[in-house]
């Protein structure tokens, strides 16, 4: 079944800080400048670029230069980050993806299972998580998760909105690659980093700079739908005003300790915003595509 191309009732905020508490998050300006994170964890630079973006700040750049590089010209959203953490992290601990306050179990779509199946077979086999869970999580290890990975020197490294995150390293991050024998490859470092002992040799260390990005092109958030390979997951159908958020979060595993979390926010257009949910849309089921 196609996907539906009539206008999303929902628009799209987001924001983004140093911990879970939405108090602590500051507006982030999508397909603009970087937010800078600063504080006793890390240094932080955060980018998110979302193509046909249609969300706030009103008046956002609908694209970005990122998706006219090659390597993303398929993709439909970035978040990429520079940081630089301000104490010892194990790259084992370094974990990065969703988590849910609220139970999704009774919005899941038939064949969800099937498609997160998909996911960990085809696109990243070191995800793991509970969506049935009372407060739903799927995490990854960072290291092995991100699509593009790159080690800096031992100072922080400011970068730009229209900056593209490239696999690699700079100055005396490329002796931490060589030595640890990390592949130079996206995909060679992703599987190289799916084995726990690979993690646990690899240091974030306090004081450099590491940067990294993270998309694809599932994630679709002009038409909020996720578009797997056989699959059309229309999303919107599942959201209300208690379940309308999407949530990224980076942090250590072992402590708890937070050092990133993006809030994707979806608000109704003010045109729809006195108007309850429609019970029309169907909110259980994912449409096979050829």
């Amino acid at each position: 079944m196609a996907a539906s191309t009539k206008e999303s009732k929902y628009r799209i905020k987001v924001t983004a800080g140093p911990d879970y508490d939405p108090t602590t998050h500051q507006d982030v300006h999508v397909n603009g400048d970087t937010l800078r994170i600063d504080n006793d964890r890390v240094t932080l630079d955060l980018a998110i670029r979302i193509q046909d973006y249609k969300g706030y700040p009103e008046n956002s750049p609908t694209t970005n230069p990122y998706f006219k590089d090659p390597l993303h010209t398929n993709d439909q959203y970035s978040i990429s980050i520079s940081f630089t953490p301000k104490e010892d992290i194990n790259g084992n601990d370094l974990i990065f993806g969703n988590d849910f306050d609220k139970p999704l179990r009774d919005r899941l779509p038939m064949g969800f299972n099937a498609a997160l199946r998909l996911v960990q077979w085809s696109l990243d086999p070191s995800i793991e998580g509970d969506a049935y869970a009372d407060k739903p999580y799927l995490y990854s290890p960072a290291l092995a998760t991100w699509n593009q990975f790159r080690v800096g020197d031992k100072e922080h490294q400011d970068v730009k909105g229209d900056y593209v995150v490239k696999e690699g390293a700079d100055a005396t991050g490329k002796e931490v690659r060589s030595q640890l024998q990390i592949p130079d490859t996206p995909d060679g470092r992703r599987k190289h980093f799916q084995t726990e002992a690979n993690r646990q040799a690899f240091v974030f260390e306090k004081g450099r700079s590491y940067l990294a990005d993270f998309g694809n092109q599932y994630l679709c958030f002009s038409d909020i739908s996720v578009k797997l390979p056989g699959f059309h997951i229309p999303v919107e159908g599942m959201v209300d005003d208690e379940h309308n958020e999407l949530r990224y979060v980076l942090k250590d595993s072992k402590t708890g300790r937070v050092y990133l979390v993006v809030l994707f926010t979806l608000l109704r257009n003010s045109a729809e915003s006195e108007q309850p949910p429609s019970q029309e849309e169907p909110v259980n089921e994912i449409d096979e595509v050829d």
